[in-house]
């Protein structure tokens, strides 16, 4: 008998087979289904894409199939998704995104049921309810009710100020506090912003537009403008802070990181009784003269870390909640920095 030719490889150890999974959900709300699910069920299919499932909605009951860490994600994602919709909050494909990127956390049913049976995380304003939307979102809102002066630290698209804005916001609707003052540098404030039409205020409010979209977001048009009219609301440059004492206030520094050295503890040195200080900047965007290394922001960090009283939220770029491919252009950004 011919013997049979030698084996040219090696056969390599079978692997088990991905353990499979599944789960049903039941739930008793039929009202909120149409907007669970979405139009056509984009949400459920957002989250098969997302999380590598197989979900099946028949009336008030969901099967989800798969792997074993995607079904315990999906049903959690459905169950946060269900509870913000019973709380009355809206759910659009960025709050589902926002929900199914916190699922990889351990904290997720913290933020739906709150911790020890304590109330859910979320900023209340006229508009809307704000609920974190990344892990460091919580640490960041529960420094904002809890610290004196806060330093948020990170890229665009992280919530720094519009999330500061909302707590602002809130504290002046509740009388917590009695004025909001928003602020930032206008980095080109020299011969350049002298060329601009208007009176001063016509001339540093483009610089300040992103303070008054967050603000219109969070309160209706009417009220934002009752209340700038009369004081209890003021949007300035940094230079008009200099020589004032801001008590029983809320105020906001934004665009920190390109305040000079002096400006930033002549900001800081404005703290009064009652007052909460929130500054926000992105330290790896300077746009100063000098660069990193002349910034205020930066030097007051590094003076002001582990002082009582200051809390400092480091955001990355995993923490980015707009649009996804906002955060793969920031990563894009940072990894090749020269």
């Amino acid at each position: 008998m011919a013997r049979k030719p030698a084996r040219a490889y090696h056969e390599a150890p079978t692997r088990p087979a991905p353990q499979r999974a599944r789960a049903e959900l039941e739930f008793e709300e039929a009202t909120v289904l149409g907007a669970l699910f979405g139009q056509f069920d984009a949400n459920l299919v957002l989250i098969e894409n997302r999380l590598g499932v197989f979900i099946s909605a028949r009336g008030n009951r969901v099967q989800i199939e798969g792997g074993e860490d995607g079904v315990a994600r999906a049903r959690d994602v459905l169950k946060a998704m269900h509870q913000r919709l019973l709380q009355g909050q809206d759910l659009d494909s960025g709050a589902v995104e926002a929900i199914i990127m916190m699922s990889a956390e351990p904290t997720l049913e913290g933020i739906v049921s709150g911790d020890d049976g304590s109330p859910p995380i979320m900023i209340r304003t006229r508009k809307k309810t704000i609920v974190p939307r990344s892990a460091m979102q919580i640490e960041y809102m529960r420094a904002l009710a809890s610290q004196d002066m806060i330093f948020a630290l990170g890229p665009a698209g992280t919530g720094k100020t519009y999330v500061a804005v909302a707590q602002a916001v809130s504290q002046l609707i509740t009388g917590s506090v009695q004025r909001l003052i928003l602020s930032r540098p206008a980095v080109e404030a020299g011969e350049r912003l002298g060329f601009l039409p208007g009176d001063m205020k016509e001339k540093v409010d483009p610089y300040l537009r992103p303070l008054y979209d967050a603000l219109y977001d969070c309160m209706p048009p009417e009220q934002v403008e009752r209340r700038l009219a009369s004081g209890e609301i003021e949007i300035a440059p940094i230079a008009f802070m200099r020589g004032r004492t801001l008590a029983d206030s809320f105020i906001i520094l934004d665009e920190a990181q390109n305040t000079s050295r002096e400006q930033m503890k002549m900001f800081l040195t404005r703290f009064g009784q009652n007052s909460r200080m929130v500054v926000c900047g992105d330290p790896k965007q300077v746009d100063i003269p000098g660069g990193p290394a002349m910034s205020g922001l930066n030097d007051a960090v590094a003076r002001l870390d582990g002082v009582e009283g200051i809390a400092i939220t480091r955001f990355t770029v995993a923490d980015v909640v707009r649009h996804p491919i906002v955060g793969r252009i920031v990563e894009a950004y940072e990894g090749n920095e020269p």
